[in-house]
């Protein structure tokens, strides 16, 4: 019985460290989405800008007529 109580006892505690690396894990996760996210959304900007102003010298430039 004791051996028992003793393997159940190591067995909850291997569970409650993989639980704290799989939280702190899943905390790294979610900053890493975070910040890609974050730099997605700053590429799109970018891109937008890039192509607004394309746009305006493609504009400016006169028709060509063959």
């Amino acid at each position: 019985m004791q051996g028992e109580l003793n393997l159940l006892e190591s067995k909850l505690a291997q569970l409650v460290q993989l639980t704290k690396r799989m939280r702190a894990e899943n905390h790294q996760l979610r900053q890493d989405l975070a910040e890609a996210l974050s730099h997605a959304r700053q590429s799109d900007d970018k891109i937008n800008i890039a192509k607004s102003r394309l746009e305006n010298i493609l504009a400016k430039l006169p028709d060509e007529k063959i």
